[in-house]
């Protein structure tokens, strides 16, 4: 076997490199939050509380163990494609969604401090249409 060049070898063959996959568009990301979601609907999750009335810098830095975002977060799918952590602002710029949106998902103001992840991801899919 001669070694050579990837130069080389571009006058003998046509050379290509596999190109990256693209990665998730948002609909596809929201998708897989809802049903990562859905396969444990009755699973009690962790609102958060008071989204609305933080400021901006301090909503986005809020978690909860539990939450839907740490469910999201636990996938290691999304995380691959660009999930950081499992924070307010990371779910935010990751998943394309407004504060209203996110806001919808995640906030205690619906479900007490608590909800069932069926009830996510329905609201994970209103954010899709």
């Amino acid at each position: 076997m001669r070694h050579q060049t990837l130069d080389q070898l571009h006058t003998v063959a046509k050379v290509h490199r596999d190109p990256t996959p693209p990665g998730m568009d948002r609909t596809q990301r929201l998708e897989r939050w809802s049903k990562l979601l859905e396969r444990q609907p009755n699973r009690l999750l962790t609102a958060l509380i008071g989204t609305e009335y933080q400021s901006s810098p301090e909503r986005d830095v809020m978690r909860g163990d539990g939450s839907p975002i740490s469910v999201a977060f636990e996938d290691p799918i999304l995380r691959d494609e660009g999930l950081k952590d499992d924070t307010y602002g990371e779910a935010k710029r990751f998943f394309e969604l407004t504060d209203d949106e996110l806001h919808e998902i995640v906030c205690y103001c619906h479900v007490g401090e608590t909800m069932q992840s069926s009830w996510a991801a329905l609201s994970i899919r209103a954010a899709i249409g």
